[in-house]
């Protein structure tokens, strides 16, 4: 599974903390060998986390990274404040770059950043994990074959006890939001990706945990959304139930997501395993049934294999960019008909003008 010339690419990891784990246990797993430099802010703690990581190098100071002509790619994993300057700077300095999500604060900086794309040769992809789970990857293709017929409704939930690693997630200077703009851009994405566009939102936000205790023991005061419940309509009519949880003690294992159509239903990340589906016009079988296609593999090796083509020029580059403004969008759009009340329509991105979804 590894690309030519994974061990070409010189990638540098912008951001020290709990995410880049993922980025770079992904990246090694899909072949690239080569990760040159960590970027943290504090010296101590790159260098922990560096030698935790196998990364020999580590800097504070990013702007020299991007002024590294043997740096070809860069991961920007950092708070979701500093991705619009970030990736202004990485797409101009020629960096093809994998932005982690929220892609940013609000759908304004979103615009900034694929202008900015649009005129550099560096491409952008925004980090939507999910997308690339084996389960997730084997729904898409059977929707797409048109074997379930219609969707007529999807529910998916989104949740976690919430981040205890770091205070910035909970502070509005740091952050785009909360569980919607944390958790819920993930959930968002999934179902524009294997339904469509969302074309109308009427949501409920609140904020049952307004103290958090962390990990290092630090109490933390925050004013920020914890659970939310929105319900989509979609361009192509299917309904959506979409929950979203930063207090959740268990019962979610990153999303769990159910699917009703003309002729099955398809559950994922379940109590019934990571894919069932029960189709038996589709199946030949009359119960539920595991599909032989969803096998376990390294987690995030499948999304950096995709990513480590697209930065060696292996393959094109794909619609995340666009889908991080539409995820943000539809987010902007649930605090909008929450604080109203009201069914709110979401903007069209040029993305769903142009291809009329």
């Amino acid at each position: 599974m590894t690309p030519r010339v994974a061990n070409e690419l010189n990638i540098a990891v912008i951001g020290a903390g709990f995410i880049a784990d993922y980025h770079v246990a992904g990246l090694k797993a899909a072949g690239a060998t080569n990760i040159s430099v960590l970027v943290g802010r504090s010296p101590e703690k790159t260098r922990k986390r560096a030698d935790a990581l196998g990364i020999d190098k580590i800097s504070t100071d990013y702007h020299a990274v991007l002024a590294d002509p043997a740096i070809d790619a860069v991961v920007i994993a950092t708070p979701d404040a500093t991705h619009h300057q970030m990736t202004l700077d990485a797409l101009q300095a020629g960096k093809t770059t994998l932005l982690q999500k929220p892609m940013a604060m609000n759908s304004n900086e979103c615009r900034d950043i694929l202008a900015m794309a649009k005129t550099v040769a560096a491409t952008l992809t925004v980090s939507f994990m999910h997308r690339y789970f084996p389960e997730v990857r084997w729904l898409k293709s059977l929707l797409a074959s048109g074997a379930l017929g219609t969707i007529h409704s999807i529910r998916i939930r989104n949740a976690t006890p919430g981040a205890d690693w770091a205070d910035w997630f909970y502070s509005p200077d740091n952050v785009a939001g909360g569980v919607v703009m944390q958790l819920g851009v993930h959930g968002i994405d999934l179902v524009q990706h294997i339904a469509g566009p969302i074309a109308s939102v009427s949501a409920a936000v609140t904020t049952h945990r307004p103290e958090r205790v962390l990990e290092d023991g630090r109490r933390i005061r925050t004013t920020l959304e914890d659970n939310a419940m929105a319900r989509y309509a979609l361009q192509s009519g299917a309904l959506v139930s979409h929950e979203m949880s930063y207090t959740e003690i268990a019962g979610c294992d990153r999303f769990r997501l159910e699917l009703y159509a003309d002729k099955g239903t398809v559950w994922l990340r379940t109590e019934r395993g990571a894919a069932a589906i029960f189709a038996p016009e589709v199946t030949g079988q009359s119960g539920w049934i595991t599909p032989p296609e969803v096998a376990e593999e390294p987690l995030g090796q499948a999304h950096h294999f995709h990513w480590i083509n697209v930065a060696a020029g292996q393959m094109p580059g794909d619609d995340t960019a666009q889908a991080g403004l539409s995820s943000i969008q539809v987010a902007e759009t649930i605090y909008s008909a929450a604080k109203n009340g009201s069914t709110v329509t979401v903007p069209l991105t040029p993305q769903h003008q142009e291809t009329g979804q």
